[in-house]
């Protein structure tokens, strides 16, 4: 599980501490990735001082605030499990909710389970203002028209990923911003991932850090991993070709007009 952190100290311990009492009576093998993205206050400290306690927590930290596409990409390659999440820090979309996508991801022999507020199923309750839900209408419309058709929420910080298909999609994720879902979810179309979009409990409290330049920003990202995408840069590598053998006649015959 991967945790993107940029100045979170006031919240990151509650989502944390939610993590440890879900995973403590787990008998599998778990880890926790907490990656501070450039964080000037104390949320480094923060998630040391609880690793303590939780052995499973792992953090990475940098100097430079790089964006939350980059933090997500960072823990993402460093992540060792067979499945792999990455979950916002102010736990909007709660741990139980992955049983749920694991599920889901099973039954439907799926790649990638993303978390959506915009089917059925879904509740959510929003504590950000109206200009959000607005805003997250019309994006949520331009990026199924121009990149992603069929999939109908690309921003929920809530997605889980096979060992298989991380390790295809974000070596070659360029993002570094909000924008930095659709790109994913484009990458994984570009290899034949199979994506499933699974219904989850949002709860989205005062104090988000999405403000209106963020959508502004996320859309000129579409723009960019739309050009990626038809510049062939998310293209899956292709097989080196086989050299042609040579059967053991030909070799013959090449040994006889040599003499």
């Amino acid at each position: 599980m991967v945790i993107p952190a940029y100045n979170e100290s006031k919240r990151i311990l509650r989502t944390l501490a939610s993590l440890e009492r879900y995973f403590k009576p787990a008998d599998y093998g778990y880890e926790v990735i907490v990656v501070s993205d450039g964080s000037k206050d104390v949320t480094a400290d923060v998630v040391r001082t609880f690793g303590s306690m939780f052995p499973a927590l792992r953090l990475i930290s940098y100097a430079k605030n790089r964006g939350k596409g980059h933090a997500v990409k960072q823990g993402m390659l460093s992540a060792r499990g067979e499945y792999r999440l990455f979950m916002d820090a102010d736990n909007s979309v709660s741990i139980e909710n992955v049983e749920t996508l694991l599920e889901e991801m099973e039954k439907s022999g799926s790649d990638v389970a993303i978390g959506s507020i915009a089917i059925p199923g879904a509740r959510v309750v929003e504590g950000n203002g109206s200009h959000r839900r607005m805003l997250g209408s019309l994006s949520k419309v331009l990026v199924r028209s121009v990149a992603l058709p069929g999939i109908y929420d690309t921003q929920r910080g809530f997605k889980l990923f096979t060992k298989r298909s991380a390790d295809a999609i974000f070596p070659l994720q360029r993002i570094n911003g909000f924008g930095f879902d659709i790109e994913i979810l484009i990458i994984a179309r570009e290899h034949g991932f199979k994506i499933k979009e699974v219904p989850v409990d949002w709860f989205n409290p005062a104090g988000s850090k999405v403000t209106p330049r963020a959508y502004l920003d996320s859309l000129i990202d579409l723009g960019r991993a739309v050009a990626y995408r038809l510049m062939g840069r998310y293209a899956p590598p292709k097989a080196p070709r086989e050299k042609p053998r040579l059967s053991a006649a030909r070799i013959e015959g090449y040994a006889r007009d040599a003499r």
